[in-house]
């Protein structure tokens, strides 16, 4: 585990390191460059996790003054259960924090949180070819067995 550790909900101050992160886990998808997203929906994803009446949240990991991860989730409604559902949608570390427990302990905080909001479930994706990843999500959860399937409008 990284010396110092520190989990916690990303502040306005944080935006220079968070963004640095942010287009570092962008990159690792192939959002870079000419692919890039574009600057207005980095700027709303920004504005919402400050925004009370958006389901969307930021935690970030710490260490030394530092941001070295962070991970971005959401709760919406699901038809097959009464309580909201939990979406992990973005976790990322730093290159330096990789296999530290950084990832685990970002994970551990959605899910504690999703647990005290009384959301019954936790669920994310990856690529399929992200493998180092998966070594971390197979021992923290169960792989469901659904794929994803999706049409860009």
């Amino acid at each position: 585990m990284t010396a110092g550790l520190v989990i916690r909900d990303v502040k306005q101050e944080d935006l220079p390191q968070w963004q640095v992160l942010w287009d570092g886990y962008n990159s690792f998808y192939g959002r870079a460059g000419t692919t890039a997203l574009p600057a207005e929906i980095t700027a709303e994803t920004w504005r919402r996790f400050f925004d009370a009446q958006e389901p969307v949240h930021a935690l970030v990991a710490e260490s030394e003054g530092k941001l070295i991860g962070l991970a971005h989730f959401l709760y919406h409604r699901s038809t097959t259960q009464i309580g909201m559902n939990c979406y992990m949608q973005d976790l990322f570390t730093s290159e330096q924090a990789r296999g530290k427990g950084v990832g685990r302990a970002l994970i551990q905080e959605v899910y504690r949180r999703a647990a005290a909001t009384g959301s019954p479930r936790v669920y994310w994706q990856t690529h399929e070819t992200n493998h180092t990843a998966m070594k971390l999500y197979d021992a923290v959860a169960d792989k469901s067995g659904f794929l994803v399937y999706r049409k860009l409008l």
